[in-house]
């Protein structure tokens, strides 16, 4: 479990560090709020683009050689971010960083089966997941301190190549896992898509991928255009967002290994609680005027919005077999970029025509309609 939360801390720094990055891009490129919104969306359209590939190449051959490779591709991603000297050669990159994170939650996702302790299989996709947190506050750290030293913000990129490099061949040489079934079919999405349980749970998961993709990408923004605050700051808000979702994730997932009932019922009810809570998150956002006011507002939007995810696989691998869940996290994975793709520009040109709060509040609506999507899920599993 180590090695599996290890690799997959390193992979959400290399990847969510652009996010940390985007006030640095708009001064260095010379971008508009909306352009920062489509930074974002290329790179998740590369992580889009790869996602049910990577699942099927995880079922068939297993984890082990995906995430070895991934990881390294995501350490030459982060090399191409340092040196990118125009906005085209940017998006470029940016294109192969997404698709190169593409190998992670498939892959993870499967690990944690091969390797959870019985009984704790919940708790373990927490573990795992706080990875993603923990990774990205890195980055969001990694980059907005370096910005504050004559280094500059890419600095921080080249750090996380190197912690790749490193992590890649400590994974490779000590962790075994699954090794699949040993061919590489294709993905049977008709199949998942009949199950009416699965789809609630991929349609919720767009709305939670436009709050969490937008948040990460425009907080630093918010704080340093609205609220008025130092960009270091900014970038500590930002990480203090990942680790209160890191208690959300761990929480969420020790509550339901504890509550009665089978994993699929339980998670959803979980779900349907951290959805409710982050509609008044986000609405409480739009007050925050002051650093500390939007210290407390975004910790707490972390710890129910950004500890969604890990309930989320959850619900997802308690529903499916375990042959499948590769594929089935990919399709899972995509609604959320889907919504990662779409929500930061639209965010962007909200914020451009309307204000910060007109942007906030449409993703509350979204999370409200997820909460709504989950309490439909936890009734047909019952």
């Amino acid at each position: 479990m180590g090695l599996v939360a290890g690799w997959q801390t390193v992979a959400s720094l290399c990847f969510y560090a652009i996010f940390a990055a985007t006030a640095f891009l708009r001064t260095d490129f010379g971008l508009s709020r909306t352009l920062v919104g489509v930074t974002i969306t290329v790179t998740m359209l590369g992580y889009t683009l790869l996602l049910f590939v990577m699942g099927a190449a995880v079922d068939g051959y297993g984890e082990r050689r995906v995430m070895v490779g991934g990881l390294l591709a995501l350490g030459l991603g982060a090399v191409g971010v340092a040196v990118s000297t125009t906005y085209a050669a940017l998006l470029a990159v940016l294109l192969v960083l997404g698709g190169a994170y593409a190998t992670a939650m498939p892959a993870t996702n499967r690990a944690v089966l091969a390797v959870a302790p019985p009984g704790r299989r919940n708790l373990s996709m927490s573990i795992k997941q706080v990875g993603v947190t923990v990774g990205s506050g890195l980055g969001a750290i990694l980059v907005t301190w370096s910005a504050a030293t004559r280094l500059g913000w890419r600095a921080g990129f080249f750090a996380a190549a190197v912690l790749s490099l490193v992590v890649a061949v400590a994974f490779g040489r000590w962790y075994r896992g699954d090794g699949g079934t040993g061919s590489m079919g294709l993905p049977d999405v008709r199949g998942l898509l009949t199950r009416p349980d699965y789809r609630l749970l991929v349609a919720a998961g767009f709305f939670y991928g436009a709050a969490i993709f937008t948040t990460t990408a425009y907080v630093v923004l918010y704080l340093t255009e609205s609220v008025g605050a130092a960009a270091g700051v900014a970038g500590t808000v930002l990480a203090l967002v990942q680790l209160t979702g890191s208690g959300g994730r761990i929480g969420g997932g020790a509550l339901v290994d504890r509550l009665p009932g089978d994993d699929a019922r339980a998670s959803a009810l979980v779900l349907f609680g951290q959805s409710a809570v982050g509609v008044v998150c986000l609405v409480a956002v739009t007050a925050a005027d002051t650093e500390l006011a939007a210290v407390v507002g975004f910790a707490a939007l972390g710890l129910f919005v950004f500890g969604i995810p890990a309930t989320y696989y959850a619900c997802m691998t308690a529903l499916v077999p375990s042959d499948r869940v590769g594929e089935a996290t990919a399709g899972g994975q995509l609604t959320i970029n889907a919504g990662g793709l779409l929500a930061p520009p639209t965010f962007g040109y909200l914020v451009d025509t309307a204000g910060y709060t007109t942007g906030w509040l449409s993703l509350a609506a979204g999370v409200a309609v997820a909460a709504l999507l989950l309490g439909r899920l936890a009734l047909l599993t019952r």
